[in-house]
């Protein structure tokens, strides 16, 4: 990741939609942009089937945000955002007082994202339903549309999409840093973490640290990445390790991609997480997809998901995507 992406990924990604969100009012420095997706797509795996549903699931969504962005004055902004999630219908299995099994089909509405904050000189500060700090670097190895991220997130602290999130964003030449303290609603749920990441041309390293209270625990998570680029390939490296209710877990992401020409572009991932107390593997997995893009707009993919434990099966994913 250049420069240039850091400094797009960390601070002006939070206060645009999409790449491709269409500015509808632009006026005396207050400007509003409107994007989103529709995403129609499936997964076909063992893991699907229960005694009424196939193998086969449609995993189909739609996506709409709004994003805008006012000068207050020389070197100070506001900005907010709001995006929300529309599903396609799933069926759940619920059994009435007969002890007879019944399907319950229900379409699901959520909301990814809503925040808003100030913008300074020094960095931008915000306050809402907002990524974690450490996703700036969780992001190295979640390249894949389709599946991987599995061995990033042990502690929830470290995770994307925290409500009641304080974030920090900050960006100088070279240095990005974020920082973020989630108030949780429950007691004893508090949790800070801190990131930053280095960009040394063709290299970028980064590390964070998350520490959170989970009632009577401390639990705490540091991460290791590294990512490399040149031409058309980038490799990235994720090593994580955590303590969480007093367990100990070890945790590494690896991803490599290669972009064969302006549309096609060929990921593969492996994902191992593994509590060291019991030496029992969390997630062990390897995948790949291919992802074509026909034009800004609108893509197609495909990947397989090779399962590595027993209790869980293989998967393919498959879907196309219209970004506006």
């Amino acid at each position: 990741m250049k420069k240039a992406v850091l400094a797009s990924a960390v601070v002006a990604a939070l206060v645009s939609g999409s790449s491709l969100a269409a500015t509808v009012y632009s006026s005396d420095g207050t400007e509003l942009k409107i994007g989103g997706r529709a995403e129609a797509r499936f997964n076909i795996s063992d893991e699907n089937e229960s005694t009424s549903n196939s193998s086969f699931e449609d995993k189909s969504r739609a996506r709409v945000n709004i994003s805008g962005k006012s000068e207050l004055s020389d070197g100070l902004y506001g900005f907010g955002k709001y995006e929300a999630e529309f599903t396609s219908a799933s069926t759940t299995e619920v059994e009435d007082v007969n002890g007879e099994i019944a399907e319950i089909e229900s379409d699901s509405l959520s909301n990814r994202y809503y925040y808003a904050g100030l913008g300074t000189k020094f960095g931008e500060f915000s306050y809402g339903k907002q990524d974690s700090a450490q996703v700036m670097l969780t992001d190295i190895t979640d390249t894949m549309a389709t599946f991987g991220a599995d061995a990033a997130d042990i502690v929830s602290g470290n995770k994307d999409k925290r409500e009641n999130n304080f974030l920090y964003s900050g960006q100088f030449d070279a240095l990005s840093i974020q920082a973020n303290y989630i108030a949780a609603n429950e007691k004893d749920a508090d949790s800070f973490g801190l990131a930053a990441m280095y960009n040394l041309g063709a290299f970028d390293l980064g590390a964070g640290y998350v520490s959170q209270k989970n009632g009577n625990f401390d639990d705490d998570q540091i991460n290791f990445v590294a990512q490399f680029s040149m031409d058309a390939f980038t490799v990235g490296g994720l090593y994580t390790m955590a303590s969480k209710e007093d367990d100990d877990y070890t945790g590494y992401e690896l991803s490599a991609k290669f972009k064969a020409n302006n549309q096609l572009s060929l990921v593969g991932v492996y994902n191992f997480q593994e509590n060291d107390d019991t030496s029992t593997e969390k997630a062990n997995n390897f995948a790949i997809e291919a992802v074509y893009k026909f034009n800004g707009h609108i893509r197609t993919y495909a990947g397989y998901k090779f399962e590595q434990l027993d209790n869980k099966d293989d998967q393919l994913q498959a879907g196309i995507r219209y970004d506006f």
